[in-house]
């Protein structure tokens, strides 16, 4: 069983320069919901697995005024960020510890409708993710979608080179748009964030096309890749194939994102 290492000096940096090493991140945000199996005035619950600051669950909530959410993580001040985050929409919105490497914390998404993850799957290895996608499955309504977000492992040492390279200029660009210097970017550098140039044992990702096997392989209807740049890919399941019959733009989803990480 993976041992979960992340802890608060981990959320402390991961804090300082969110916003510029996660390559377009209004644009996940806005793709990730704008894939959500729902329109905008349905009622369905999603489940959020390592909530982080809060922003994704925000701006779900926003976009959808008749969902309900818990938010999930390891860790007591992102948990403690999160909550503050989505304290104007009361009983619509909770929050909740758990650890993705153990199972104890499956009774949480019984019945849900929507799962979503971002930047946390890869710290399971291979057999550990195929556990969590049959468990996702096994307890999605017939409805429901897992909706992912996260780094991929390339198969080829041109990729893993390309990946890296990417990685770095997409946070170098993104820094400097921010504050104007490379202070941010350097302290990613710093911190040694980019796994494709600094493996960490921590840090498991496993290839695209592994994954789509496997959620094939546990039941979802329909698989795919929406999304990816510099080795970060959203991806994920739909139990149905029948899409939402009204669901939210992309434009919407993006002007809500970006609403939320400029708040």
């Amino acid at each position: 069983m993976t041992q979960w290492q992340w802890h608060e000096g981990n959320s402390n940096t991961y804090r300082q320069f969110s916003n510029a090493v996660v390559p377009h991140r209004a644009e996940q945000i806005a793709t990730l919901i704008s894939l959500i199996p729902f329109g905008k005035t349905e009622s369905f619950r999603v489940v959020e697995l390592a909530s982080g600051e809060g922003f994704l669950a925000h701006a779900i909530m926003n976009a959808f005024p008749q969902a309900t959410l818990l938010a999930l993580d390891i860790e007591d001040s992102m948990r403690a960020e999160t909550a503050r985050r989505l304290a104007s929409f009361g009983e619509r919105a909770s929050v909740a510890a758990f650890d993705m490497a153990q199972s104890d914390w499956y009774s949480h998404i019984d019945g849900a409708d929507v799962i979503v993850s971002s930047l946390c799957v890869h710290h399971l290895d291979g057999d550990e993710k195929r556990g969590l996608f049959q468990a996702v499955a096994d307890r999605l309504s017939p409805r429901g979608a897992l909706l992912i977000a996260d780094i991929i492992q390339p198969q080829r040492v041109e990729a893993i080179q390309y990946f890296a390279a990417a990685w770095d200029e997409v946070t170098r660009v993104q820094a400097a748009d921010l504050t104007g210097s490379d202070a941010l970017f350097q302290k990613f550098v710093d911190e040694h964030w980019n796994f494709f140039a600094y493996p960490d044992p921590g840090d498991k990702p496993s290839p695209i096309s592994h994954q789509l096997a496997w959620l094939t392989a546990v039941g979802f209807a329909v698989v795919d890749v929406f999304w990816m740049d510099a080795g970060h890919a959203i991806y994920g399941g739909y139990k149905s194939a029948v899409g939402a019959s009204t669901p939210i733009s992309y434009a919407d989803a993006l002007t809500i994102a970006q609403l939320i990480l400029s708040s």
